[in-house]
């Protein structure tokens, strides 16, 4: 029991901080992008494409979003279960939450900050790294917080379509066996995670602040 136990958490934290390394790598880009798209005049039809986009994909129950990526996921996978499949999915949902998150700190900034860095002669990519992201970096350290404790529970929700991890143990000896000692100890693993990730990166924010 111990082994399965184990097994199903390294499962569980693979598919985690791998999907929350891609989430983060592409939903701060896409942030920035529906930041700067929102404050411009010229692309204005862009950014309403864009936003609902993000819309669209935030709405979608994450069970059900998995069922739809079933054939995209077998062309770009291999394969629709397992942890990297789960991967595979749990990337597409949490990129747009991410996205959406970064948009919202972004906005938080002062404008006046903005405008000073404009009045400077600052270009496009230096108000990104020089502006932008250091001014909210506490802000987006709280964002990938959030983040990775929603995969926690989305990949519990995955392992209902055979991702493995907790969330597969859970079902298999929980729901089909009746052993709710199994069910409890996944439970206890998965809070206690949660409450890791979330001790840490409100620390890390408090850290970054200024």
């Amino acid at each position: 029991m111990f082994e399965q136990l184990l097994q199903a958490s390294l499962e569980t934290l693979y598919m985690l901080f791998l999907s929350g390394t891609l989430a983060t790598l592409f939903g701060i880009p896409l942030g920035i992008m529906l930041y700067l798209t929102h404050r411009s005049n010229t692309h204005k039809r862009f950014y309403a494409v864009l936003n609902i986009t993000v819309n669209i994909f935030r709405s979608v129950p994450f069970i059900i979003l998995v069922l739809l990526l079933i054939p995209v996921t077998k062309q770009v996978v291999g394969t629709i279960i397992g942890p990297d499949a789960a991967i595979f999915n749990l990337t597409i949902a949490a990129v747009p939450f991410m996205g959406r998150l970064v948009e919202n700190s972004l906005k938080n900034i002062p404008q006046g900050i903005i405008d000073s860095a404009t009045s400077l002669g600052v270009n496009g990519k230096q108000l990104i790294l020089r502006v932008l992201l250091p001014e909210s970096l506490p802000e987006q350290i709280d964002n990938i917080t959030v983040l990775l404790i929603n995969l926690v529970t989305f990949t519990a929700i995955a392992g209902a379509v055979g991702a493995g991890g907790l969330g597969q143990l859970a079902i298999n000896y929980g729901y089909y066996r009746f052993q709710w000692d199994m069910v409890l100890y996944s439970v206890v693993v998965l809070v206690a995670l949660s409450q890791f990730l979330q001790w840490t990166g409100t620390r890390l924010a408090q850290w970054f602040k200024h």
